[in-house]
């Protein structure tokens, strides 16, 4: 999808609403001289208000550039006036920040707000059902990671990526209930989860 860089966006809208205003000033010329201009300035200040800044962070955090991703994603000054598919992106792309921040409050306030809107495909769905689940295993909220999980296995997930991401979380879930049949187990179940662990000989009389 074509995608006008902000930047420059920003300084068209000021040159055609410039190019728009001045001719009416002029003698002879008037307002429809400047019409063009301000039809542009409007198409380009409704793409702005519309669409923000998420297509251009998002690819920017897919790069990798996280600082750049929210300092570009910080230049949409008024998200409850996006488009409501892009305002879910929105809080998407906060919330996954503040992840890497490592602050997982405002990383699941952000992703709660992304929910409630609507997210047009399975896998979008499935990434932020991840997300939380992700969340609530780093708090020990194995409950909660298991009600997102389960919402998880009833989406249609065509990226392969995610589908990884979905085995490795399903890994963890396992690997958590090993963990807890050996703390109930004991010492002797903790010796079974580690098979390299050798079994004391007993000594020779």
């Amino acid at each position: 999808m074509f995608q006008i860089n902000i930047y420059l966006r920003f300084a068209l809208m000021a040159l055609t609403l410039a190019a728009g205003i001045v001719p009416s000033f002029i003698k002879g010329l008037g307002f429809w001289w400047g019409f063009p201009f301000l039809l542009v300035f409007i198409i380009l200040t409704l793409g702005y208000f519309l669409l923000g800044t998420v297509g251009s962070s998002a690819v920017l955090v897919q790069q990798g550039n996280l600082d750049e991703a929210e300092r570009r994603l910080s230049l949409t000054r008024w998200p409850k006036w996006l488009y409501v598919t892009n305002r879910a992106y929105y809080y998407m792309l906060k919330g996954t920040l503040a992840m890497h921040r490592k602050d997982m409050e405002a990383s699941e306030t952000y992703l709660r707000m992304a929910q409630a809107l609507n997210l047009p495909t399975d896998n979008e769905k499935a990434m932020l059902e991840l997300q939380l689940a992700n969340i609530a295993a780093s708090k020990g909220k194995w409950n909660q990671a298991q009600i997102h999980y389960r919402k998880l296995k009833e989406l249609k997930v065509t990226e392969t990526l995610i589908k990884d991401q979905i085995k490795q979380f399903e890994k963890a879930l396992e690997n958590r209930g090993q963990v807890k049949a050996a703390l109930r187990m004991g010492a002797q179940g903790i010796g079974m989860m580690n098979p390299s662990s050798k079994r004391r000989r007993p000594k020779m009389r």
